[in-house]
C-alpha cells in the first residue's frame, strides 16, 4: 500500500510533532516532587510498567499481527526481545542493573546509575516505540486530515504517561529535575523524526507491513525492559502491594486512552 502524498504535508508533520513531544507534559511531573520517596518510587516504576506492558500487548502487537499474520508479527516480537537482549548482556557486568548492588539509603543520591539507565531505557524504547508511531500518524495525515488528527491525539495522549516513565527514575537517580524533563521531552522528538525520516525515504516503500512489523519489534523491546528492569527494580525497593497499584493503574490510563480513540 503506497501513501498517497497528495495532503498537507506541513499539517501532517504537525500534528506529528504535537503527538511526540507530549512527552513534555508527563515529563513535568518531575517538577512536582519535592522530596524523593521510597513509595513515589515504587509506585512510578510499577506504573511505567504497566503503562508499556499493556500498550504492548493491546496495542501494538494486535495489530502488527492483524496486518501482517501471527507468523511474521511473533517473529518481529522475539526479535525485538532478542535485539534489546544481546544490548542487556553487552552491558559490562559492573555497570549492570542486574548486578549492580544497591542498598536503600543510596535512592535519591545524585549518582544513582541503577535508576539513571532505567531511566535511560526507557527513553530509548520510548524514542524506538515513537518513530513508528510518527510514520503512522504522518503518513495518515497525509491521505487523511481527519484521520491523522485522531490518530494524533490518541497517541499524544499515550504519550504523557509515557513521559512519565522517563522522567521520574532519571529525578530520583540524579536530583535534577531539568534533566529529567529533558530526557523525557527528547525521547517524545523521535515521532518528529519518524515523519520526516517517513518523507525523506521512505514514504514511496512505506506500507502497512513494514509499520505493523515495526511495532511487534517496538513491542518485544518495550515488553523487556518492562520485566527484566523495572518491575525487578521497583519491587526491590520494597511497597510491593504499591507497585502492584502502580501497575493497574498504569494499564487503566492506557485503556482509557484507547475507549476515547
Amino acid at each position: 500500500m503506497l501513501i498517497d502524498i497528495s495532503g498537507n504535508i506541513s499539517l501532517a508533520f504537525v500534528l506529528t510533532a504535537i503527538a511526540g513531544l507530549s512527552t513534555g507534559i508527563g515529563s513535568a511531573i518531575a517538577y512536582f516532587i519535592r522530596k524523593p520517596r521510597m513509595i513515589y518510587l515504587s509506585f512510578s516504576l510499577g506504573f511505567s510498567a504497566g503503562v508499556i506492558i499493556y500498550v504492548s500487548f493491546v496495542e501494538l502487537l494486535p495489530q502488527a499481527l492483524e496486518n501482517v499474520g501471527e507468523i511474521l508479527g511473533i517473529s518481529a516480537f522475539f526479535i525485538g526481545v532478542i535485539f534489546i537482549g544481546i544490548i542487556d548482556m553487552m552491558i559490562p557486568k559492573e555497570q549492570n542493573p542486574h548486578h549492580y548492588k544497591l542498598s536503600l539509603e543510596h535512592v535519591g543520591v545524585r549518582k544513582d546509575n541503577v535508576l539513571m539507565r532505567a531511566g535511560l531505557f526507557t527513553a530509548l524504547a520510548i524514542g524506538i516505540h515513537n518513530f513508528p508511531e510518527g510514520l503512522a500518524t504522518f503518513g495518515a495525515a497525509l491521505s487523511n486530515v481527519k484521520l491523522g488528527v485522531m490518530i494524533a491525539i490518541a497517541i499524544a495522549i499515550h504519550n504523557i504517561p509515557e513521559g512519565i516513565s522517563v522522567s521520574v527514575p532519571i529525578f530520583y537517580a540524579t536530583g535534577d529535575k531539568k534533566k529529567a524533563f529533558i530526557y523525557s521531552f527528547l525521547s517524545g522528538i523521535a515521532e518528529p523524526v519518524g515523519a520526516a525520516v517517513g518523507f525523506l525515504i521512505l514514504l514511496p516503500f512505506l506500507s502497512d507491513i513494514v509499520i505493523a512489523s515495526l511495532m511487534a519489534f517496538v513491542a518485544g523491546i518495550m515488553v523487556y525492559i518492562s520485566l527484566d528492569e523495572l518491575l525487578p527494580m521497583a519491587h526491590r525497593y520494597g511497597h510491593s502491594h504499591i507497585v502492584i497499584i502502580g501497575i493497574m493503574i498504569g494499564m487503566f490510563i492506557m485503556a482509557l486512552s484507547l475507549l476515547i480513540l
